[in-house]
């Protein structure tokens, strides 16, 4: 760590432009000495979980201002994927990831900030930030727009992933009914309060050492969450002073102990592809089998939806991240460092563990493993990954024939045709990162599983991914794809396919002589895409196994 200096002088002749510029966006003389920090918002009135960054980006800066630094706000969209639920368009989500970063990184090289706090809420768009900040390595916070209310339907609590799947399946309703749930289920800003993407990747900003301590599931709503955003602008000045980069922060000690984390909370099964996206961008080694050590040895210690009963607001009440962080202390590097100015030993060092039961203790977790398996055999022999803290014990192993489909809509269609039998295994190919492109989070096929009540008795296996709150026997990121020629490519209706996730095996009833044949006669359908944005992804994308980002650097030349 080194002591700040200036990214760009404002002094002298050679640097009258620069100072015109800022002179004509309203600074003066007195601000171009001091730390410039970019203030990167991805408000939007798309969206609840981003409708409120407004707000919350006005007391970071006014904590920038009172720190002595400079705030110069700036925009990044955020998209909201259930927008296009069902939809061809969904495969954007993951891919925009690559878009944000570039936007993060283009405007902090051309305007030379000295640092960068990050306000963002949900699924892809924080990944997205940090990818950005990561390649900087500038001193970075993120501030996290927090998980909204959950609503109330018949005296339970109501989430929009109720809507999605069980209240619609479950229940006979009226269009008044209808109306009423639409009404209830998004009660307010913030992100949807169950343990999906959003939450996980705010929660693991914080694992990071990223977010402030205590800070990444306060509630959107709460006055708390002002104070919050508040120091972040206080404490970006200070770790650009400090000369505290975002790579002193995120190391691999960080890494591990966000994998902790992430197994503790049965995080999203989207988190391993961030992470390894994040590290790549920072130089760091990490394979997806990582993920599948640290898991086997950190108990699932979070009940949050899909785990269990319990909302991230319930999650906070219970302590937040700093009481999962106590209660993991002799599983966790307590030596990483974090943007409050200390280490992790530090920061818990009067934390008293959970006061509530959305958190269990180690003694009594909720389960004896983490929420993620990577599963491997031959037809994932670079890996595929389950939730398995969210799968019926009758389902953890299962073996039946082969449904084969090119895509979440024909299987969807399947479904919802009765052509699905219990005991089967649907195989969706093609919806991967060079496949579909972008790949796709299959919510129309799963959510037709659980809608005719097959999820207990049928297996979904893809090389696409899957919604943040997925739940069921269903194994994601097969690897290779079938766009580039993996085995799943050639899996035929009636093969046996076996998914054991306590054993991690994944595999089709044929020979190596056998697939070897089918490969050989076997060529890739055309591009799904041909040109525009997701066509570039395709192209640039790495494999899912190794986080399917735009990163293939230097491979393509």
């Amino acid at each position: 760590m080194k002591g700040w200096r200036k990214a760009v002088s404002f002094e002298g002749a050679d640097a009258a432009l620069r100072r015109v510029i800022y002179r004509g966006a309203g600074y003066v003389t007195s601000d171009f000495d001091r730390p410039h920090i970019g203030v990167v918002n991805a408000w939007t009135e798309a969206t609840p979980a981003h409708m409120h960054l407004r707000q919350l980006a006005e007391s970071v800066k006014a904590g920038i201002w009172q720190a002595g630094g400079v705030p110069f706000e700036f925009g990044t969209f955020a998209t909201c994927g259930a927008i296009a639920v069902g939809e061809a368009n969904l495969k954007y989500e993951l891919a925009i990831r690559d878009a944000l970063a570039a936007s993060i990184e283009i405007m902090s090289r051309v305007h030379y900030f000295d640092g960068l706090v990050l306000l963002s809420s949900c699924d892809n768009i924080i990944p997205g930030h940090l990818m950005g900040a990561a390649r900087l390595n500038l001193p970075t916070i993120m501030v996290t727009g927090g998980p909204m209310l959950a609503g109330e339907w018949h005296g339970k609590p109501l989430t929009s992933e109720d809507v999605c799947v069980s209240v619609l399946a479950e229940e006979e309703l009226s269009e008044q009914d209808l109306v009423e749930i639409e009404k209830r289920a998004c009660p307010g800003a913030g992100a949807c309060p169950v343990m999906g993407t959003a939450n996980t990747m705010q929660i693991l900003s914080e694992a990071l050492g990223l977010a402030l301590s205590g800070s990444a599931t306060i509630p959107a709503i709460l006055a708390d969450k002002q104070w919050a955003a508040r120091e972040a602008g206080w404490r970006i000045v200070n770790l650009v002073k400090r000369g505290v980069r975002f790579g002193d922060v995120v190391d691999e000690r960080a890494l591990s102990n966000a994998i902790a984390v992430d197994a503790a909370i049965g995080g999203s099964t989207n988190a391993p592809l961030h992470i390894l996206s994040i590290a790549r961008e920072l130089g760091i080694e990490l394979s997806l089998d990582r993920f599948d050590v640290i898991s086997r040895k950190i108990p699932l210690l979070a009940s949050v939806m899909p785990n269990g009963p319990h909302t991230v607001i319930d999650f906070y009440e219970a302590g937040g991240v700093p009481a999962l962080l106590k209660e993991l202390e002799d599983l966790i590097d307590l030596t990483a460092v974090t943007v409050d100015g200390g280490t992790v030993a530090e920061n818990l060092k009067d934390v008293p563990g959970s006061k509530g039961p959305a958190i269990a203790s180690l003694q009594r977790p909720v389960l004896v493993e983490g929420g993620l398996s990577i599963l491997k055999g031959n037809i994932s022999p670079k890996g595929a990954i389950c939730r398995s803290s969210a799968v019926d014990k009758g389902m953890l192993v299962h073996k039946g024939p082969a449904r084969t489909f090119d895509s979440d809509e024909a299987a969807q269609q399947a479904v919802l045709e009765g052509r699905i039998k219990p005991g089967d295994v649907i195989v969706v190919r093609y919806e991967g990162p060079s496949g579909a492109p972008g790949m796709t989070e299959l919510m129309a096929s799963t959510d037709a599983l659980y809608g005719s009540g097959l999820s207990s008795s049928v297996a979904l296996i893809t090389d696409g991914r899957f919604s943040g709150f997925n739940r069921g026997p269903i194994v994601g990121h097969i690897a290779p794809e079938a766009m580039r020629g993996g085995v799943i490519a050639v899996i035929q209706d009636g093969d046996m396919i076996e998914v054991d996730i306590p054993a991690r095996r994944l595999n089709v009833d044929l020979s190596d002589e056998q697939i070897q044949q089918r490969l050989q006669v076997w060529k890739p359908p055309e591009p799904k895409v041909k040109t525009g944005f997701l066509a570039l992804y395709a192209q640039l994308a790495l494999p899912a196994d190794q986080g399917a980002a735009m990163q293939r650097w230097g491979s393509w030349i």
